[in-house]
């Protein structure tokens, strides 16, 4: 075949104006970075991280409906393919976990973990067949989330949350951007939130009383009552190839309301395991909590991860005054802990499930639009951003 010229030409200059995106490059001189994959850790979010902004926002009309794909779309745009978030309903079924993860799946993203709420009866054994029939209810939930190929179920086992020694910290977050601090010596003051009664008002969060719905627990009882849990669920869990991680107490306040923690120790972390010995029965590793309990993130997680009991990770930062009294959780590179040194020891113990770098920090990007988080001093969009470039980096760093 013959070409004039003018031919020619007109092919050169279509080349010339092909998108870049699609004009093959040069074989690269440096290896490319490495991908996650099936066997490899996996950064996620939670589903709410990609902000429920709704109409009147980012140019929209005021009167624009929200766009229930807007959310996923924000995460999957920051490169992220694995979520977090909450099962609904009790028990649940294979249609309220599959309404759940739809959504998601039309933007390419995996639903990994869904915490599941436990009732009063089950975490203080209250008397009766009601404890059994909620128990009933969980190992139901958790042979639904076996068939639709949920892998980790995450569930919280607190006497009480401490969350009333939490307040925000601006004048020394680095640019007045919004640190979480915790003080068990926090005066308690009209505006504050969560649980706090109108009686507790110049009250220490460490001086607070149990509340009527949940009463004051010792360490035996509450051991006991999640022994009795444990010995029921996780045969299920194993049956369905489903794997429970039990969140540390956070913050790890020993004493909480008048109750112990079982979850506020190193001590508990590694009791609980021993309870069932199963790969079932693992941890959310927080290597946040890790700090503030005093303890070195690295060789817990080397502890854990060795034995496979990780589950999944709270990947945060914290600087800390007095373990478990006195602390501030920061920006994730900066405070005490090392985490490129955390993020390798997940990759040589061959960890595989999700890693969340949550507790944004908040700044006045994100304030101005409303967009904050849901603790003192916590962040949007922006900044859940920050923390999922930052923690891409450390992954792809230790991968190599």
């Amino acid at each position: 075949m013959k070409f004039s010229r003018r031919a020619a030409m007109e092919i050169l200059g279509a080349v010339a104006l092909t998108p870049a995106a699609e004009v093959p490059l040069a074989a690269a001189q440096v290896p490319a970075p490495p991908k996650e994959g099936k066997d490899t850790p996996k950064l996620a979010l939670s589903m709410g991280d990609g902000g429920g902004f709704g109409g009147g926002r980012g140019g929209a009309a005021a009167n624009t409906p929200p766009d229930p794909l807007a959310g996923p779309r924000r995460i999957k745009q920051l490169g992220v393919d694995h979520v977090l978030g909450g099962g609904s309903g009790s028990p649940w079924t294979e249609q309220s976990l599959n309404a759940i993860m739809e959504r998601f799946k039309a933007v390419d993203i995996a639903v990994g973990n869904l915490m599941i709420n436990l009732s009063n009866d089950i975490l203080y054994g209250k008397p009766g067949n009601k404890c059994d029939e909620d128990i009933e209810k969980v190992k139901l939930s958790i042979i639904a989330a076996g068939k639709v190929g949920l892998p980790v179920i995450e569930y919280n086992f607190y006497a009480h949350r401490a969350m009333e020694g939490y307040f925000e910290e601006i004048d020394t977050a680095r640019g007045g951007s919004g640190w979480t601090g915790f003080d068990a010596e926090l005066v308690q003051t009209a505006d504050r939130q969560y649980q706090t009664r109108p009686e507790e008002k110049g009250m220490k969060f460490k001086d607070l009383a149990a509340l009527p719905n949940e009463g004051a627990h010792n360490l035996e009882e509450m051991w006991s009552n999640i022994a009795y849990f444990l010995k029921a669920v996780v045969p299920a869990a194993e049956k369905a190839n489903v794997r429970l991680a039990l969140h540390p107490n956070d913050p790890p306040a020993p004493i909480s309301r008048g109750s112990r923690q079982i979850m506020g120790s190193l001590a508990g972390w590694k009791k609980l395991i021993a309870i069932v010995d199963s790969p079932s029965n693992g941890i959310t590793f927080d290597c946040g909590v890790t700090r503030e309990m005093g303890e070195d993130p690295v060789e817990v997680c080397r502890y854990f991860g060795s034995r496979d009991r990780i589950n999944h990770v709270h990947f945060r930062n914290v600087a800390v005054m007095k373990p478990y009294e006195r602390y501030r959780e920061v920006w994730i590179d900066e405070g005490l802990n090392n985490m490129f040194a955390v993020m390798k020891e997940l990759v040589k113990n061959k960890y595989k499930y999700q890693i969340y770098p949550e507790h944004q920090r908040r700044l006045d990007y994100d304030a101005e639009r409303g967009r904050i988080g849901g603790y003192p001093g916590g962040g949007g969009y922006a900044a859940i951003a920050y923390n999922v470039g930052y923690t891409r980096a450390m992954l792809q760093a230790a991968m190599s």
